[in-house]
């Protein structure tokens, strides 16, 4: 004997603006059960052969995505109870689609669930910057919690969209995130509610009718100019020389910090045209990149490779902490005369642009070496190169020089 699902929209109850709700239907063995999905509809848009509501707008979507998951978290109960030789009815499967006879899951323990499992594969699957933005997340939601509910948890079937939005708005007042930053915590917090969907802690979705998107960043590089004073300049400190190469080697390979402090022996090769080559999985992404050496990085290379620390322990370069090395930096800026916030991402951006692109290296090439996935996600960097630009117009500028302006029209 199987189960029976129907859904069914109920003129009955129709609201006062004359939208009908919708309810699941559960039958077996003579007995009938329902389900409210908490949905309205215009009575118009539902097809009853397809069992659908018709359209293919956000809510309209919004609604078949959550009858499919009523259908498919009742056939799921449905086939525990089987397997297990348990007594079955409509009512009961009710009860344990609405989580009678189970406890509730909270937010809280969701975030917990998914930080435990993303920590054990941080080196695998996932770079430590990943796993501590979403601590990071985790932490911002429990302040959430704290200010805005006076509670230190919400269960999942509480969630709407008015929380989402209401955290959302407490990042960009109270903790001051720009619209990028607020959006990318949105984003994990997103993650978090579909995993909790796809194990059935929870059938609504928060985010249905939340929209949010990243602003374009002009992104900082160094011009040759500042590059050239880096080269230029001689620290008799030992750890500013150690973080100044460092940074030089990453301009000029365009390697992220994580992606350098890795780096060993075996990630050096000699390639086609005799040189060497650095070949290594970028940390945030595990897409390989392949990056010829060129002489500036290659000096760096044999500056260290008697160095202590690097031949102890396998390394190509003396990298420190990420604190320490990103404090460093500012020490260097100051010295050096450079007014920017030196950062290991200005380096990478640097090789991506002066580097390169500024170089007239095809942006297809560049894109392979810093190991993007899309070569939009490269294109990115083309828009702030006016010298090349200016390169790229000047045999148009020529010819047009030639040609005899226009005579100005009699009034």
């Amino acid at each position: 004997m199987a189960i029976h699902l129907l859904i069914l929209p109920k003129k009955s109850k129709a609201n006062p603006e004359g939208k009908i709700p919708l309810f699941l239907r559960v039958s077996f063995n003579g007995q009938r059960a329902e389900i409210a999905l908490k949905r309205f509809i215009e009575p118009k848009l539902w097809d009853n052969r397809r069992q659908a509501v018709l359209g293919r707008n956000p809510e309209s979507q919004s609604i078949n995505d959550q009858i499919r998951a009523f259908k498919t978290a009742i056939y799921s109960h449905y086939s525990r109870l089987v397997e297990k030789s348990e007594t079955i009815s409509a009512k009961k499967l009710k009860d344990l689609f609405n989580g009678v006879e189970r406890e509730k899951k909270t937010i809280i323990q969701a975030f917990e669930f998914h930080n435990d499992k993303m920590e054990k594969q941080v080196g695998h699957d996932f770079a430590q910057g990943t796993y501590d933005r979403y601590r990071t997340c985790l932490k911002l939601l429990k302040e959430f919690l704290a200010k805005n509910y006076k509670t230190d948890d919400f269960n999942l079937e509480d969630l709407r969209l008015e929380f989402i939005t209401e955290f959302d708005y407490f990042l960009r007042t109270e903790r001051k995130c720009n619209n990028n930053t607020t959006v990318k915590y949105i984003k994990n917090l997103r993650k978090i509610i579909n995993q909790a969907r796809a194990f059935e802690w929870m059938q609504n979705d928060p985010f249905t009718n939340y929209k949010a998107k990243l602003e374009q960043v002009d992104r900082e590089i160094l011009t040759q100019n500042e590059i050239d004073a880096l080269l230029a300049k001689s620290f008799q400190i030992k750890r500013l020389e150690y973080i100044k190469d460092i940074f030089l080697f990453s301009c000029f390979t365009g390697l992220a910090y994580a992606d350098v402090k890795k780096l060993s022996k075996d990630n050096v090769f000699i390639g086609m045209d005799k040189n060497n080559w650095i070949q290594v999985n970028r940390t945030k992404t595990n897409v390989q990149s392949k990056i010829p050496v060129l002489p500036v990085a290659q000096a760096i290379l044999d500056k260290y490779q008697n160095n202590p620390e690097c031949v102890q322990g396998n390394k190509l370069l003396p990298v420190p902490s990420n604190q320490k090395y990103n404090a460093y930096l500012k020490e260097i800026a100051d010295l050096v005369g450079i007014n920017k916030e030196l950062t290991t991402h200005i380096a990478r951006h640097t090789f991506a642009t002066t580097v390169t692109l500024n170089n007239k290296v095809p942006i297809e090439t560049v894109s392979k070496m810093l190991g993007h996935r899309s070569i939009k996600t490269t294109e990115q960097y083309s828009k702030v190169l006016e010298v090349k630009i200016s390169d790229d117009m000047s045999s148009l500028m020529d010819k047009y020089k030639k040609i005899t302006p226009l005579k100005a029209v009699n009034e």
